[in-house]
């Protein structure tokens, strides 16, 4: 492929990528808006309200302005006065992260990496653009300058991804008889982004050279380690979520029914809770960390006690017991086993020069702090504001769930990286 039909391609998926996810709100809505209301009335309210709901997906702020009249059958405390909503519907920034790395490995396949991303970030920029400018009404404005960009770095980041894990599997890497493939060619076929970009390339992989080998590999094994820890305890979450939707089956269908939303207005309720399911294993994740989450100022779900007000009428909510969890504390088993498991594997495989008390205490403080800080970029990412009122802090504290899960996974990397070595005898 040359370099146009690369250009064109990637911006076609860029505009698939797009459409799928405002879909994902569009079409449900519109399901709603021609069961209950036979299509009369303004179609561009659904539109609207689609380029909200994607926007704050992917982390735009919203300002919400409600009516006065509203305000006073709705009885909530602080709503008269305009607030935000700065929570992330993280399912919908996860689909099109997801989506990107697609995007990513297809572009690393051809001799034009660099053109195929610029062309898939520009078309999803104008996109980004032209949904920002339509989003928003009277009720609900979303953040200007977020909304141009915080969806394109979702997908960048996506995209990023993506060339990581084609340069793993050694998908297009330089090949001397393939024209424009070598670093600084400048045939007809090399792309002018990567002849551009050689020389920063090159003074980044001589850094990365003159750093020692023992330090070298020790820092890219705590790296793989502490991302395979917190890859590991992000799974069991998640597997706890799911156990917990099933054992409170009857309690969210309850919930579902005191709602009386019909069958649309079920069906839509049903798509934003999926949109927020990776929320709630972010949350859970910080419960077994240990310092647990919030829903509503004051309000506290851990390991040391469960103190809730009132909770919005969300069905997904029902997992949350009024009472705590009844396993307590054994839940931060979760991080050590996984920061142990991460470490024993790491020095079983020899990716790491630990040999000496020293390096191994700092090997392990390593993996620790790589552990800590993915954990709380995810703890902050799945907080923010709900609502108004007590509703403007909801979900975990970043700073202690990084700090603790950092202190827990290094201790029980220590002694991983200690049972590693035994078994590699």
């Amino acid at each position: 492929m040359n370099r146009t039909t690369v250009a064109l391609l990637a911006a076609l998926e860029a505009v698939i990528v797009a459409a799928i996810g405002l879909a994902v709100c569009l079409v449900p809505l519109t399901v709603l808006w021609a069961a209950q209301y036979h299509l009369a009335g303004d179609f561009m309210v659904l539109w609207r309200a689609t380029a909200d709901i994607w926007l704050v997906g992917h982390g735009v702020n919203l300002t919400v302005t409600l009516d006065p009249q509203l305000v006073g059958s709705l009885g909530l405390p602080g709503a008269a006065t305009p607030f935000q909503v700065t929570i992330a519907l993280l399912g919908f920034a996860a689909l099109t992260a997801g989506l990107g790395v697609r995007t990513g490995t297809r572009a690393a396949e051809t001799p034009y990496r660099s053109t195929g991303a610029v062309s898939a970030l520009a078309v999803f920029f104008l996109i980004s653009i032209v949904v920002t400018a339509t989003a928003g009404s009277d009720i609900v404005r979303p953040s200007i300058w977020q909304g141009f960009l915080f969806p394109t770095f979702v997908y960048a980041l996506g995209i990023g991804i993506g060339f990581v894990f084609a340069s793993l599997r050694g998908v297009g890497e330089p090949s001397a008889d393939r024209p424009g493939d070598r670093a600084g060619d400048d045939g007809a076929g090399a792309s002018p982004l990567r002849t551009a970009a050689a020389p920063a390339v090159t003074a980044v992989r001589s850094r990365v050279a003159a750093v020692p080998a023992p330090v070298r590999t020790a820092l890219l094994g705590a790296l793989r380690a502490g991302s395979a820890a917190t890859a590991m305890v992000i799974g069991v979450s998640a597997l706890l979520l799911a156990l917990l939707i099933f054992g409170n089956y009857g309690t969210i269908i309850g919930l579902y029914e005191q709602l009386q939303s019909g069958v649309a207005g079920g069906v839509a309720l049903t798509v934003a809770q999926l949109a927020f399911l990776p929320n709630l294993v972010i949350w859970l994740m910080s419960w077994l960390v240990g310092p647990g989450f919030a829903i509503g100022t004051g309000s506290t779900v851990s390991p040391l006690g469960t103190a809730l007000g009132p909770l919005p009428g969300v069905p997904l909510f029902g997992v949350i017991p009024a009472h705590g969890y009844a396993f307590g504390l054994a839940g931060v088993i979760v991080p050590l086993l996984a920061g142990f498991f991460a470490a024993a594997l790491l020095r079983a495989t020899r990716r790491a020069q630990t040999d000496g008390a020293l390096a191994l205490v700092l090997t392990a403080l390593g993996i620790g702090v790589v552990a800590g800080i993915e954990l709380g970029l995810l703890a902050w990412w799945s907080a923010g504001a709900l609502g108004p009122g007590r509703l403007h802090d909801v979900g975990p504290n970043p700073w202690l769930v990084g700090a603790l899960a950092a202190a827990e996974v290094a201790v029980a990397a220590v002694i991983g990286l200690l049972a590693g070595a035994r078994a590699r005898r």
